[in-house]
């Protein structure tokens, strides 16, 4: 049977990739409001091709949000039901002249397919494809389809689509394709991410600017006096230093120096921070970064002394974490560290659980039987991811009683989010095969 599927799969990978280039030329960005016609352009796409798969029921769905779709195979008498989610919506491309290659057209080079989504999260749609298409359309289990159109920017409205077509969701099984694996030939469930918090402090110390020398070594400026505040947010040795946040446990694997060199594109010199294992450091702890500085550009500077500056700063939380304390600790962390009498002033931005799973039972063996036969006897790996998916938790709270499987598509160079983003092809393959041979597997065990 692993045979047949296996040919299947192979059989309706050239029209599936085609499909996926199709996807990857609509710039679906949603967080650029001149673009949102594009991701309703985008979710009418996949509505189309989820229909000419063979669904019979298939709609495009909004709650005042990103265009979602919804795609239904009712399950055949005693099957199990599995949700099958993906994102149809990118990440902005950023500076497109820093891309070997422009970011929506899809492009082969060597063994990538690049473009932007080409991963994250277009070729989750293609997965799902994929493992419909492998059996004609008739699947062992039931199948349900849901592409969300949102998730680069904070999922806003999937509890109220939850909420709205919970009867349409509800599965036995829901599998997330928005992850990656441990590496090339290294297949991967993911069974913690960090939960995530922000927010934007701005530090005032003048009631307007003033000459730097006249006032500077006795007044304070702003923008140093963020500086200061900044750094005290991790220790010397580059832990976070927020009073209050937990950390947690990580899988025992080891990631070497200098695969965490080549993948995270460490300079040469430029040392890692904080202590502990790497994937503790990942996947485990804490990890604060700012992600944004307001203050006076370098090319209109001055000899004058900035009254106010700000930064928007983010913190990964680590799993079995509460998101309220940790933001909590973030913003009594800044009001109680500001130098010199300095006013803080503190704007919560977006709260996310983090996630969390015991991955054991028949679905959880499903997965790992069919991952094992999809990467010719390579065992699976647990990992934990750094990075966040908060609308897990609302999946887990709307429905409790179903597994979740959290799976993806990339790999540790897929640099999903940066320039040249790209989709390792011999991985999608076994991607869209683990997924097949994942729904039969389903189908005898549950």
């Amino acid at each position: 049977m692993t045979d047949s599927l296996a040919d299947a799969v192979e059989r309706v990978l050239p029209s599936v990739l085609a499909d996926l280039d199709d996807l990857v030329r609509i710039e679906s960005v949603w967080a650029d409001e001149s673009r949102r016609d594009e991701v309703r352009r985008s979710a009418d796409a996949v509505a189309t091709l989820l229909r000419d798969a063979g669904f019979p029921e298939v709609d495009v769905v909004e709650e005042g949000g990103g265009p979602a779709v919804i795609a239904r195979h009712p399950a055949p008498e005693g099957a199990p039901t599995v949700l099958l989610y993906a994102h149809h919506d990118v990440q902005p491309e950023g500076d497109r002249s820093r891309w070997t290659s422009p970011p929506f057209e899809p492009t082969e080079r060597g063994d990538r397919l690049y473009g932007r989504g080409a991963a994250d999260d277009k070729a989750g749609i293609a997965a799902h494809l994929a493992a419909y298409r492998a059996f004609d359309g008739q699947p062992p289990v039931g199948v349900t389809v849901f592409v969300e159109g949102e998730e680069e920017s904070g999922s806003p409205t999937i509890v109220a689509l939850l909420e709205r077509h919970r009867e349409r969701l509800a599965a036995d099984v829901i599998v997330i394709a928005d992850s990656a694996n441990w590496d090339v030939g290294v297949p991967s469930l993911t069974t913690t991410l960090r939960g995530l918090v922000d927010c934007e402090v701005e530090v005032s110390t003048l009631s307007h600017a003033v000459h730097s020398g006249m006032w500077g070594g006795a007044v304070p400026d702003a923008l140093t006096a963020l500086c200061r505040l900044l750094a005290t947010l991790h220790d010397d040795a580059g832990d976070v230093a927020i009073a209050g946040l937990t950390s947690s446990t990580a899988a025992d694997l080891e990631y070497p120096e200098d695969r965490l060199r080549a993948e995270s594109g460490l300079l040469d010199g430029v040392r890692q921070i904080g202590t502990g294992s790497v994937v503790e450091r990942l996947w485990a702890r804490p990890a604060v970064a700012v992600i944004a500085l307001d203050a006076t550009p370098t090319a209109s500077a001055s000899n004058t002394l900035t009254p106010s500056a700000r930064a928007t700063i983010s913190v990964r939380l680590a799993p079995g974490s509460d998101p309220r304390a940790g933001m909590d600790a973030l913003v009594q962390h800044l009001e109680s560290h500001a130098p010199w009498g300095a006013r803080v002033e503190v704007t919560r931005g977006e709260t996310g659980a983090p996630f969390a799973v015991d991955a054991d039972g028949p679905a959880y063996d499903a997965a790992r039987s069919a991952f094992r036969e999809a990467w010719d006897g390579t065992a699976p790996v647990d990992v934990g991811i750094g990075g966040s998916i908060p609308f897990i938790g609302e999946f887990a709270a709307i429905f409790p009683e179903a597994k979740i499987l959290v799976t993806g598509v990339e790999d540790p160079d897929t640099r999903a989010h940066g320039i040249d983003e790209g989709l390792h092809l011999a991985e999608f393959r076994r991607v869209c095969l683990a997924e097949t041979l994942l729904l039969r597997n389903l189908a005898a065990s549950l």
